[in-house]
């Protein structure tokens, strides 16, 4: 994530899609032929290098390296006009949010199967995937015909009041997660990245909490209202700590977390949530072992919940982060997205 808010509205508004495909038959290909390849190429992602368009020549797999999400919009586009059957993604995190959300107003139910290289700092669906860190793009070609095929629905995330296009992606966060992003940034500046830098920002974000004052950002909690959707009813909290303040939002559509992570329990489809009220030093001094998958009874009580949801209604009063970036604070609906297949080896 830069050291910005990004706002919506710097996506491309449409009431039709980009050159949009004829509804035809071109996204259920023949077993017989070679699938046609779109790859996205993002050549500003961490360990992108060029060193995967080697094979990029043949007839049948087509390059794009847009820059902006406008660009990412025209090359979907293009791929669709020309009957891609597989679409590979060579990024990270950001980088699949972008080309996902920029992908509906163009394949609408009609996705081609997805592919994803782990090329950013962080790598949070290749990880829920299972495919190798060091994925090549001959591998992903290669795993089109013989890897297997794993459905996944991102999360939908929308503002309420704004005409903004509904956003994709994976992990969305609130309150001290905020915090922790950027903190992450410092960590990759030190050469931390992937599970790396995610355990050394939530240890970091532990400490300051643990040790730090109620005058620490760390501690201080962020103004916020959650409530279930479609039901509307209020997210469950404990009596701890101010009641218009929520310590930490996570939401998230994967199975695996990295480390092993079990921020929502054990590992589950779905849209889960986690939600901790207040950084209560008895609650932070047990956070490894609950993470590694310990739950107590009480462990709601003491204001730490792991739910199970269709939606969440959030209106928050600071920046919360999708995939990596900052959007602004308002009031956001978090839903399921499409589902889409996903090849891994």
């Amino acid at each position: 994530m830069d050291r910005q808010i990004y706002n919506f509205d710097s996506l491309p508004m449409r009431s039709t899609p980009p050159a949009a495909p004829q509804r035809r038959s071109v996204y259920r290909a023949p077993q017989t032929r070679e699938p046609r390849i779109g790859i996205i190429y993002n050549p500003r992602s961490h360990r992108n290098q060029g060193q995967d368009l080697a094979c990029a020549g043949a007839d049948t797999v087509m390059v794009a390296q847009p820059r902006t999400r406008e660009e990412i919009a025209h090359a979907l586009a293009g791929f669709a006009r020309d009957g891609i059957d597989f679409l590979i993604i060579n990024g990270g995190d950001g980088t699949v949010r972008d080309v996902l959300t920029m992908g509906q107003a163009v394949f609408a139910d009609r996705w081609p199967a997805i592919a994803v290289l782990p090329k950013g700092k962080t790598n949070a669906l290749n990880v829920d995937l299972g495919a190798p860190a060091d994925w090549s793009l001959e591998g992903a070609i290669e795993a089109y015909g013989s890897g297997r095929r794993l459905v996944r629905r991102p999360l939908a995330v929308s503002r309420e009041g704004h005409d903004d296009p509904t956003m994709l992606g994976f992990i969305f966060g609130a309150g001290a997660f905020t915090l922790g992003i950027e903190a992450g940034q410092d960590a990759h500046s030190l050469g931390f990245f992937n599970s790396l830098a995610v355990g050394a920002t939530s240890a970091w974000g532990i400490l300051q909490a643990l040790f730090g004052t109620d005058r620490n950002k760390w501690r201080r909690g962020t103004p916020m209202e959650l409530n279930f959707l479609p039901s509307g009813e209020p997210v469950p909290r404990s009596a701890s700590g101010d009641p218009a303040r929520r310590h930490v939002l996570l939401v998230s559509t994967l199975k695996r977390m990295p480390m092993g992570i079990q921020l929502y329990g054990p590992e589950r489809p779905g849209f889960k949530l986690a939600v901790l009220d207040r950084p209560r030093r008895s609650v932070l001094a047990i956070l490894p072992a609950v993470l590694m998958g310990w739950r107590p009874k009480w462990l709601s009580r003491a204001g730490l919940h792991q739910l199970d949801a269709e939606g969440l209604a959030v209106d928050v009063a600071e920046p919360v982060i999708l995939d990596g970036e900052a959007f602004p604070p308002g009031r956001y609906r978090v839903e399921q997205g499409p589902e889409l297949t996903f090849v891994s080896t």
